[in-house]
């Protein structure tokens, strides 16, 4: 693990980063609970969580690969629908 450290340090560059500044990544189960409220997408999906020790963060990635071709109108659209 990563230490905590506010100071710089000669020895060791990636050492030196504040408590703000360590992002720890690790697994998260939502994947596995989006796979039970949506049966279709269980088993398609994966998730990592990022551990950011810092007040105001927000991250929500979502990776998709298509079986074929797909514009960014098309597939904004698909998610325009169910969100109304």
């Amino acid at each position: 693990m990563q230490k905590a450290i506010d100071g710089p340090s000669s020895k060791d560059w990636r050492g030196s980063h504040a408590a703000s500044f360590n992002i720890i990544s690790n697994s998260t189960g939502a994947a596995e609970a989006v796979g039970k409220v949506l049966p279709a997408l269980n088993g398609k999906l994966t998730g990592m969580v990022f551990c950011i020790p810092i007040v105001c963060v927000g991250s929500r990635p979502l990776t998709i690969r298509f079986k074929k071709t797909a514009t960014y109108n098309a597939i904004n659209g698909c998610s325009q629908v169910p969100s109304k």
